[in-house]
């Protein structure tokens, strides 16, 4: 894998919703949203057929093969560009050979087994993680013709709503700053609901806003924007250089994460963005090139290791921050997970 000292600006997110994928009508459901953002997007229609199938085939494995399986369908703006992003994820029995169960014709007992040779097809990015008797993270990407993903993903976040929501109150954001630092922030909008939501999204505006780069200076910056909000814990991360600077308000968690099973855990102080803010500190730590940066909400339990995942921790981190938000996204609250991965060499 080549250096990403200067990567690609990561599009922004928005979450239009998860879908609990428990019976058959559900894969109806999941093409008729799909269809309805690929068409709000200005897709044509043959694409956003395209993104209709997608959607289909990964609820329909799901129904047929899965186990809690769920497909999370998200906004993907770069830009005046935006793309359609769906995340299915499920507790089954998984895959020995993910990339053998991705041919076409090729038919498994495992989760998702049929259908992926025309989800890679129709994708612009299209990428999944197995583990036999620990499920199935797939991730696919799907934008208009002729704009296609910018480079290598070098960050990738998911939220998820806490039961009986419709919104989330957890939100992750990421972008480049002037120098070419990778900048990653997690916000856990206080509550949880529309309020809370509100106040996640304003801290994201402001992130993305700014022109600082320093993480402190950031905190700082969003702590006075965001005071007509009810608040909200932050952390934000600056990746370069073989290293990362990390500045965090509240109870929001940043990990430095190993495929070994270590990790290495960054200060936060205590706070909250847009209410108590009695210091902002910022510490910096190295950050090797088999290390990852794992930041995520309190909804996310801490009891979690890569080792338990052999080969995750160097795939996409968007299958990284999936495969954790399923299997340690087990509190009773909103829950996000943003992954990044920023180690010289890396």
């Amino acid at each position: 894998m080549g250096p990403v000292s200067a990567p690609s600006s990561p599009p922004t997110v928005e979450e239009l919703g998860w879908l609990a994928v428990d019976e058959a009508g559900a894969a109806g459901v999941a093409r008729r949203v799909a269809m309805d953002c690929a068409r709000r997007l200005g897709f044509t229609e043959q694409r956003s057929g395209e993104v209709a199938i997608v959607a289909a085939e990964l609820a329909s494995n799901l129904h047929r093969h899965a186990d809690g399986g769920v497909l999370s369908v998200r906004l993907l703006r770069r830009g005046e560009v935006g793309g359609v992003e769906l995340v299915a994820l499920d507790s089954g029995p998984g895959m020995a050979d993910l990339p053998l169960s991705s041919l076409d014709g090729h038919s498994t007992a495992g989760t998702l087994g049929i259908g992926l040779g025309a989800v890679q097809r129709l994708s612009d990015r299209a990428t999944g993680y197995s583990q036999p008797g620990r499920g199935t993270v797939f991730a696919a990407q799907l934008w208009p013709e002729g704009h296609g993903p910018v480079g290598h993903a070098a960050v990738g976040g998911l939220s998820r709503p806490i039961s009986g929501e419709k919104v989330c109150g957890d939100r992750f954001a990421a972008r480049v700053a002037a120098d070419g630092g990778l900048l990653v922030l997690v916000a856990d909008g206080l509550g949880h609901g529309p309020l809370a939501a509100a106040a996640s999204a304003a801290v994201v505006d402001a992130f993305l806003a700014t022109p600082l780069s320093a993480p402190g200076a950031i905190l700082e910056h969003v702590h006075r924007t965001v005071s007509h909000t009810r608040g909200a814990a932050v952390s934000v991360a600056r990746l370069g250089g073989g290293s990362v600077v990390f500045a965090g308000l509240g109870n929001v968690a940043g990990t430095i994460a190993f495929p070994d099973g270590e990790r290495r855990g960054m200060v936060s102080m205590p706070g909250i963005v847009g209410h108590q803010s009695r210091v902002v500190r910022e510490f910096a730590y190295d950050l090797p090139a088999e290390g990852v940066v794992v930041l995520h909400s309190d909804g996310v339990s801490e009891r979690w290791s890569l080792r338990e995942y052999p080969g995750l921790a160097r795939r996409d981190p968007l299958l990284v921050a999936a495969t954790l938000l399923r299997e340690a996204g087990v509190r009773r609250d909103d829950a996000c997970v943003a992954v990044a991965r920023g180690g010289e060499g890396a």
